[in-house]
């Protein structure tokens, strides 16, 4: 065996014991760096909200050993009344990009500037609020049938008119969102947080273990790119530019690839956060933009977990920022 041979599987040793260790320390923080940048954010419509109390989570590009892979949008419930999301998002840290974990808390820190769309705007969220224990929908932004979901409001002015057509996914470096965080949301910084639910990580390991989801199978445009709830592939949609014929398991058709449509919303997605670093090294290079591809360094996190909750399909859907949704 040569020498650059057993360095590279140390390496990769190195990479997979971080991940290994990451479903334990998700709450602290633990990031996961890589050197070269995640592909554009894909855009899809957003799925109808199954059900009062669902809050949205925007679809994301993580990383494993074989590479980038899309982590749909997906409605989930919070951990607790009152608590609201902050995206991850992937930034370049001088060396390589590194990736910040969503979380949990009662305001939307910062998220890298990137604009995931359905009120991820870049900075804040428009998608909603809540109001004396129950959270109100936008509805500029939000799919929500207001005949069975009452607490609804109309608010466009959340609506971001200026980065339309920008399907960045990471923040600094050459190509990527140059945005800091502004007094606000470093004071949100420092406020008590809680790491995705165990129904949010089981939604992304289910991400990771479809190989159709991987930007080098997809081409960056997955065709299972957001979906009503954690494992119901049934609603599934896909993202504009899907292949049709694109698989959700294995060798197994996708349950529900709708065509890529075009029509309503805003984009796809990310989110921030944490305090440690799991930082397994890549060689540093700060490209543009990225694209479907190989493999570098560490990533993720696991989980375990399911929804229920049946669903239905609205005859509209809300637009913003000018894009179909999920970027």
């Amino acid at each position: 065996m040569n020498t650059s041979s057993l360095v590279r599987k140390l390496r990769n040793f190195v990479l997979v014991s971080a991940l290994a260790l990451a479903p334990a320390a998700a709450h602290a923080g633990i990031f996961i760096s890589v050197g070269f940048a995640p592909p554009a954010l894909p855009v899809y419509t957003q799925p109808l909200c199954p059900g009062d109390g669902y809050l949205w989570t925007p679809g994301y590009w993580a990383y494993s050993p074989d590479g980038y892979y899309w982590v749909p949008g997906v409605w989930v419930q919070p951990p607790t009344v009152g608590f609201l999301w902050t995206p991850g998002y992937w930034g370049w840290g001088g060396s390589a990009f590194i990736f910040h974990e969503g979380y949990w808390g009662s305001h939307v820190g910062f998220y890298g500037g990137v604009n995931y769309g359905f009120g991820y705007g870049g900075v804040g969220f428009g998608g909603g609020r809540w109001e004396g224990g129950h959270f109100a929908y936008n509805t500029a932004v939000m799919n929500v049938n207001r005949t069975s979901i009452h607490n609804t409001y109309v608010d466009r002015t959340v609506i971001n008119n200026v980065n339309v057509g920008n399907h960045t996914s990471f923040n600094g470096g050459a190509g990527g969102i140059q945005a800091r965080p502004n007094a606000q949301e470093a004071s949100f910084a420092h406020e008590n947080h809680v790491a995705p639910t165990s129904m949010q990580q089981s939604h992304m390991q289910a991400a990771q273990s479809n190989r159709a989801n991987f930007a080098s199978a997809n081409g960056g445009h997955p065709a299972m790119a957001a979906m009503a709830r954690p494992g119901a592939t049934n609603t599934a949609v896909a993202a504009r530019g899907a292949q049709p014929a694109a698989m959700t398991r294995g060798n197994q058709p996708a349950m529900n690839n709708h065509a890529a449509q075009p029509a309503a919303t805003s984009r796809g997605g990310f989110g921030n956060q944490g305090a440690a670093q799991a930082r397994t090294q890549a060689p540093a290079q700060s490209h543009a933009q990225p694209q479907a591809q190989s493999r570098p360094q560490a990533q993720s996190r696991p989980a375990q977990q399911s929804r229920p909750a049946a669903q239905s399909r609205p005859a509209s859907q809300p637009h913003e920022s000018g894009h179909e949704h999920g970027h």
